[in-house]
């Protein structure tokens, strides 16, 4: 594909003004948008990656942190290995606490030339799908991880949004969404995963904002590409709210949209942990008046 018709490509799914999945959204009682109030919460990567169940719901109910993403191989272990005793231990543990499991942070990601890696990775999805069924959570994470240069970038964008929207009927069938995290290199610049949701077309799946630089395709704002992704936003990971990056714009931008959700605190692990995460829920609350 030369530059020039990349660059094409591009500016027609950026001028699209009512993606196609518009029609189909799912606006149930836990919509992403309408209500407002959105809440903190964190992922264990990287800040509680060595955390087991019990110490991130005590550190979390500790300092106001109201929900968590599990990222798969950390000390947690809630991964798709559990029985159904521990399955429903985990499920217990949480909804005897003030911390919601909210979701699970998988790597499951579909842009590689190999069909059977993509296959494998569908099928690791499911896996993660059946136990966010059973543990009462509302998403699972998958992420694209860069744009192999050796294939045209339409065919890639297409494959990814195959897959998703196979891993959307998956999730359909199990109660639980796909998230799609803005994630990897060129594949988190926005009209690119903007493309990912307009051919995946699924109400199923969504995106998951991830508060990189690239949000702010080359300007100093990220109004941009929050309208542009806006239709598909389920989630949100934020990272260090003492950074250069936008972040009164982004609070000021999700709370004019009404987001009801949760923003989730991916930040690097401290040996002083719950007095971090104090003081980061006290920047947090300031940036949401």
């Amino acid at each position: 594909m030369s530059l020039q018709s990349r660059r094409r490509f591009l500016q027609t799914i950026a001028a699209a003004s009512v993606p196609p999945i518009l029609s189909r959204r799912s606006e149930g009682a836990e919509s992403a948008f309408g209500g407002g109030q959105f809440r903190l919460g964190t992922v264990t990567y990287n800040l509680a990656k060595d955390w087991d169940v019990p110490t991130i719901i005590k550190n979390c109910e500790a300092t106001g942190f109201e929900a968590v993403e599990l990222r798969t191989t950390h000390k947690h272990g809630v991964e798709p290995s559990l029985g159904a005793p521990q399955r429903a231990e985990v499920k217990k543990r949480f909804a005897d606490s003030k911390v919601r499991l909210l979701s699970l942070g998988s790597v499951c990601e579909f842009h590689s030339p190999d069909q059977d890696v993509v296959r494998k990775n569908i099928d690791e999805c499911r896996t993660f799908l059946e136990l966010a069924r059973d543990l009462g959570c509302l998403g699972v994470k998958v992420r694209p991880n860069g744009i192999p240069k050796q294939v045209p970038e339409e065919k890639t964008i297409a494959q990814i949004g195959a897959a998703l929207n196979e891993c959307g009927r998956i999730g359909a069938d199990m109660g639980a969404e796909i998230w799609v995290e803005v994630h990897g290199q060129d594949s988190a610049h926005p009209p690119r995963c903007a493309g990912m949701m307009q051919a995946c077309n699924h109400p199923s799946v969504g995106l998951c904002w991830n508060s990189n630089p690239t949000d702010l395709m080359g300007g100093k704002s990220v109004k941009p590409a929050f309208d542009l992704l806006k239709p598909w936003i389920r989630n949100c990971h934020i990272n260090e709210l003492w950074s250069e990056y936008p972040w009164r714009e982004l609070f000021t931008l999700f709370k004019e949209a009404g987001y009801s959700r949760y923003m989730l605190a991916e930040i690097p692990e401290t040996t002083d942990p719950l007095r971090l995460m104090k003081y980061y829920r006290g920047l947090w609350r300031e940036l949401c008046r």
